[in-house]
């Protein structure tokens, strides 16, 4: 059956019910939200004479919900036009609208009964054929369609969206007995290509998966602590991103889920799955039963495990609770030799290796908690999952983890951490040591670049499904074609090239353009066309400032002066090739390597790419074309529209404020997109599968180089006097400092192309010699110097 989804209703509109609406809205998909209607009017409502009968009053409670999403920071939506796309109402009156959608979602509260009573009033009305699915986190599916209709059962499961939907990939499909294969084929499908998540199919088991295993990783943590006496901000060190988890680490991570979340889900599974040999790791410990009963829940109490208070001098202040006298005190640090060891290393492969075999207290927890969890996750293969592969993609895409607790066990040696457990009594599923003897010395393991997994049923290795759509660099190292220290070259099938550079935050030093430039002619001779494309959380967090910073404090001005030149010529060189190159960005995109997504033929950007030119940042302007392109861009819409200084202007805004887009969506918003261009690939993990379609089309289309551009046309002093009046008027209401004031003059005078009495015709080598000397000139500022330095030891940007 061929379906297409072009509207979806959603039933609730909580908190997951309106944000999975604004994420449906996000990709183009028209909504209709449902929720109840209120009891009685408010006061406010009351006063303006408004009844229960009244529109705004019985659709209160859903468009009070929605409003609060649309607001909501992060944003729930890619675009401002999503919200366009949402329509609200409310069930008793609205239902009967239902019968027009392809998809219904149920997203009401957590209670069977409840849930009974609303599949009733939507059998009423849906059409037969349409999916029907409940986002529970944990009520058994099949006890939710007895009762329903053949056609409701065949077309019904469980799709358990995690919160919040935007930015946390996993999408677990749980069939009901009765569910069609085609429904669950097709939701598979279309919830990675089309809403970009990880889906995982899951059996109807308690938790499902990722909440069962990463619910346990975080109640073996609180074990662990208190076996090792730790406190809250020393386990917040140790799980954190040194461990290749998130920032919110376990107990900020916590207060952000809300306590009362975790702790529902941790109190049922001991019943639900009477059979699981950890269940008593899932009583609750004292400090958690304090915490709820003093209603310390988090953020959306004021207070969890951290607690944020106005502080002597008016600043806010984060408290930490301490779990032995349930007091709150100042934030605690201790370091500890496993961590300092392991803070350099960036490799996450390498970093594990050291922080398991730590000798200090930090190595005791690590290992006490791996094996915890590597026991536990052995014993879940088959009853919560048949394939190892889904425990793993559950925590990367449900948890944030960087590395699934399988590959990790395999980055750390399955045969010698299992000898390590066994002599600390742990017991683990006899599957494993099987595996190892019968030669099988990893569970994953990657051939002729496709992904295999350890499969129990048939004890062999076997491709993981799914992946037919999808390019992953990490996994064709045989495929390499060139590489130095900093990058490498994969031929990735049909004559196209991908290169891919890896460094600390993919930055651009002196090796990465060689490498671009270097893949550019390799391509040229051999291929059809290249692709640039990063692996890790970013595409690239710019040019190597500590590089910059180095020869601006010695004054090596030569040195910089070749630098911004072979950058310029990496970018020019990239749009002057003789094949089609593109740029796959994902994460942050900013500086430098934002000039790489302008100077491409097209750009196919990940849903989640943060992108802009920030150099004013660090006191200085793009320096590797991003200016010049600016300027290119806006004369070729001058020409065609006969807009003139008013998008320049808007170009200029946007980056002397250093604006970045907060998603490739965004993206076009800022013009640093192209319509009909650039294009986005929802999930990221498709981008370059994407990338690699179009430049084969481009190549049978007869892609023809570019030439030369010397029809750039500039404004002169015509447009710096109306940029220069802006900039004073920032300045003299406070908002621009004196340096502001002078890197946005500098940039001004490049975006305008110098001090021309008229509008001229002028080269793109024009443009680069002005950006080049503006960049050099501000490079001998001694506030830029601060800011450069300021970026490289806190991490933040200085304003001076």
């Amino acid at each position: 059956m061929n379906r297409a989804i072009r509207k979806v209703a959603v039933v609730g509109s909580g908190v997951m019910g309106s944000r999975i609406a604004c994420h449906f809205a996000g990709i183009g998909v028209q909504v209709l939200l449902l929720d109840i209607v209120p009891g009685e009017p408010n006061e406010a409502e009351k006063a303006k004479g408004l009844t229960l009968e009244s529109k705004p009053v019985r659709n209160r409670i859903v468009n009070d919900a929605l409003k609060a999403t649309l607001k909501s920071k992060p944003s729930a939506v890619y675009g401002k036009k999503a919200a366009e796309l949402i329509q609200t109402g409310n069930i008793d009156d609205d239902l009967h609208r239902i019968a027009d959608c392809d998809w219904v979602i149920e997203v009401v509260v957590e209670r069977l009964d409840i849930k009974q009573k609303v599949f009733d009033k939507i059998e009423q009305h849906r059409k037969p054929g349409t999916l029907i699915t409940t986002n529970t986190s944990g009520i058994p599916i099949h006890l939710m369609s007895e009762g329903r209709s053949e056609d409701f059962q065949q077309h019904f499961c469980g799709t358990h969206f995690f919160n919040p939907p935007r930015y946390l990939r996993l999408l677990e499909i749980i069939p009901d007995p009765h569910t069609k294969p085609e429904v669950l084929d097709f939701l598979m499908d279309y919830g990675s290509r089309f809403l970009g998540k990880t889906t995982v199919l899951c059996k109807d088991t308690p938790a499902f998966i990722a909440n069962r295993v990463g619910v346990f990783g975080f109640m073996a943590v609180f074990k662990a602590m208190q076996e090792l006496g730790l406190n809250v901000d020393e386990v917040d060190l140790l799980t954190g991103p040194i461990l290749g988890r998130p920032k919110s680490a376990t107990f900020r991570t916590g207060d952000v889920v809300g306590l009362d979340t975790l702790v529902h889900v941790a109190k049922d599974l001991p019943a639900n799955a009477p059979d699981d040999e950890a269940k008593d790791l899932f009583k609750m410990p004292p400090f958690l039963e304090k915490m709820l009963e003093n209603k310390w829940l988090g953020d959306k109490t004021g207070q969890g495990f951290y607690k944020k208070i106005k502080g002597e001098k008016g600043k806010s202040e984060i408290l930490t609770l301490d779990l032995g006298t349930m007091e709150y005190g100042p934030k605690r640090k201790t370091k500890f030799a496993t961590i300092e060891t392991a803070k350099p290393i960036d490799d996450l492969a390498q970093r594990l290796k050291a922080l398991y075999s730590g000798q200090d207290k930090a190595g005791e927890f690590y290992r006490l908690v791996h094996h915890m969890i590597f026991a536990y996750i052995s014993n879940r293969i088959p009853e919560i999952a048949d394939e190892l592969y889904k425990i793993d993609d559950g925590l990367k895409a449900g948890f944030g983890w960087d590395m699934g607790a399988f590959e990790s066990w395999d980055v750390l040696g399955v045969e010698k951490v299992l000898k390590n457990m066994k002599a600390a009594g742990f017991e683990v599923a006899n599957w494993v040591p099987q595996m190892l003897e019968k030669g099988f010395k990893t569970f994953y393991k990657t051939e002729n670049g496709q992904r295999k997994y350890y499969d129990i049923r048939t004890q062999s290795y076997q491709p993981i499904p799914g992946m037919g759509g999808m390019i992953l660099l990490e996994h064709l190292d045989e495929k390499v074609v060139w590489k130095n220290s900093a990058c490498k070259l994969y031929d990735i099938g049909d004559d196209v090239l991908a290169l891919r550079w890896n460094t600390k935050m993919n930055s651009i030093g002196g090796e990465v353009l060689e490498g671009v430039q270097k893949s550019v002619a390799i391509a040229e001779e051999q291929y059809k066309g290249l692709i640039l494309a990063n692996g890790g959380a970013n595409f690239s967090a710019g040019a190597n400032v500590g590089l910059i910073f180095m020869f601006a404090a010695e004054q090596e001005y030569d040195e910089l002066d070749f630098a911004i030149r072979q950058f310029q010529a990496t970018t020019m060189r990239l749009r002057y090739s003789s094949i089609p190159v593109m740029v796959a960005p994902h994460g942050l995109t900013l500086g430098g390597g934002c000039e790489m997504c302008l100077h491409a033929d097209a750009v196919q950007a990940a849903a989640e790419t943060y992108i802009g030119l920030v150099e004013v940042g660090v006191g200085l302007i793009p320096g590797g074309g991003g200016t010049k392109e600016l300027v290119l861009r806006a004369s070729d819409r001058n020409i065609k529209e006969d807009i003139e200084v008013n998008y320049l202007q808007q170009l200029f805004i946007n980056v002397a404020t250093a604006k970045v887009a907060t998603s490739a969506e965004e993206g076009f918003e800022n013009f640093i997109f192209r319509p009909g261009t650039d294009h986005i690939s929802i999930n990221p993990d498709r981008r370059i599968a994407d990338a690699k379609r179009r430049i084969l089309a481009m190549h049978e289309e007869g892609y023809t180089q570019p030439a030369p551009r010397h029809d750039i046309k500039v404004q002169g002093r015509g447009g710096l006097g109306g940029l220069r009046s802006g900039i004073h008027a920032m300045w003299r209401a406070n908002y621009a400092s004196d340096h502001d004031k002078l890197i946005a003059e500098k940039l001004a005078y490049v975006m305008c192309g110098g001090d021309l009495s008229q509008p001229t015709l002028v080269s793109e080598q024009y443009l680069l010699d002005l950006e080049r000397e503006a960049f050099l000139s501000l490079c001998g500022q001694r506030k830029t110097l601060e800011r450069l330095q300021s970026i490289l030891q806190t991490g933040k940007p200085l304003r001076n």
